[in-house]
């Protein structure tokens, strides 16, 4: 199975119900509090190995059992890429996304497809709360021509260049880190540097206060009082103690890790689960690999999802406009 015919397994509704659960514009400028000057570095940080607890035995289930793992030293983009760095990679290599190709007909001929536009390119895009109620999609609509530049659909402004690149499926990152000299970080390396010695748990219920999420009553009411209704360019935030911008919130990040259970028996440098055993149970059959960080759809009414520990499944052959990446670096990087 591919990952593009995994879009077409999703009825509109099962695709509203799948990406709601990851679900976890722009204020206007007197509500908007001040921010740093949104230009984080781009040298890839050095992350000293070492020993902590991974995992969570007090929140969602599939983030446990906690347990003592070591992670060895690494690099790490200090933001998520950029849709400028991403540009630059399409630019120079010719690339085409995922979103940006359209599904082969012949994959559909046993799968019921409730719209053929769901054949064409484009991606999942959140609905701002009265066009759901609209739609009768609940939050989530398939949207033609949805892609990196154009992350909302055609009929919206296109990306900002300081804003991280979305609608990157996981090959799509692959493929960028390859350009790059880089790869993606493993679920543990991602988690230990999240952490920074200052990680959240779940008893740490308040959304973070150095991060972009949701204020307000969700999906209702998004009331931007951190600045931002939507995502926000790369490193508006402070950074963690690692020196590394929007670990928590914005978007979610790609990890390397097959989606599957936990593994307790893995101590040191995990690598998480195979493909056997990759399982999603919402969203059976379907390729699903491991996404962190929370975005700016998590709230404090709806999920505790703004924590390193924090984990979802995601479909590799799916882009949203929630989901981007950093990369990480066995020694830094070219580009």
């Amino acid at each position: 199975m591919t990952g593009s015919f995994s879009r077409l397994l999703l009825s509109p509704a099962a695709l509203a119900a799948f990406l709601a659960a990851a679900a976890c514009g722009r204020a206007p400028d007197d509500a908007a509090p001040a921010h740093a000057a949104c230009t984080p570095l781009n040298e890839p940080v050095f992350i000293e190995g070492g020993r902590f607890l991974m995992g969570d035995d007090d929140a969602y289930p599939e983030e446990g059992p906690a347990r003592a793992v070591f992670v060895s030293s690494f690099w790490l983009d200090p933001a998520e890429v950029t849709v400028e760095r991403f540009a630059a990679f399409v630019d120079a290599t010719g690339y085409v996304t995922v979103a940006e190709k359209p599904v082969d007909p012949a994959l559909a001929e046993d799968a019921a497809v409730a719209d053929a536009s769901a054949l064409g390119p484009g991606g999942a895009v959140f609905l701002p709360a009265k066009d759901a109620a609209a739609s009768g999609l609940n939050w989530w609509k398939y949207a033609p021509g949805a892609n990196w530049r154009h992350p909302q659909g055609p009929d919206k402004p296109p990306a900002a260049a300081s804003e991280p690149a979305t609608q990157i499926a996981f090959d799509d990152a692959l493929a960028f880190a390859a350009w790059a000299g880089g790869r993606l970080p493993t679920e543990a390396e991602w988690e230990f540097a999240a952490n920074a010695g200052d990680g959240r748990s779940a008893a740490d219920f308040d959304p973070p206060d150095e991060a972009n999420t949701w204020q307000g009553i969700f999906p209702v009411q998004n009331t931007g009082e951190d600045g931002f209704e939507g995502v926000a360019p790369a490193g508006c935030f402070a950074p963690n103690g690692r020196g590394l911008y929007d670990m928590i919130g914005n978007v979610w990040e790609w990890t390397a890790d097959w989606y599957a259970p936990q593994r307790p028996d893995e101590a040191h440098d995990p690598k998480g689960a195979p493909q056997s055993m990759s399982y999603d149970p919402a969203n059976p059959g379907v390729p699903v690999r491991v996404i962190k960080g929370g975005s700016y759809l998590c709230a404090k009414s709806y999920c505790m999802r703004y924590r390193p520990a924090a984990r979802h499944a995601q479909d590799t052959g799916l882009g949203t406009n929630h989901i981007g990446f950093r990369l990480a670096y066995d020694r830094t990087a070219p580009n």
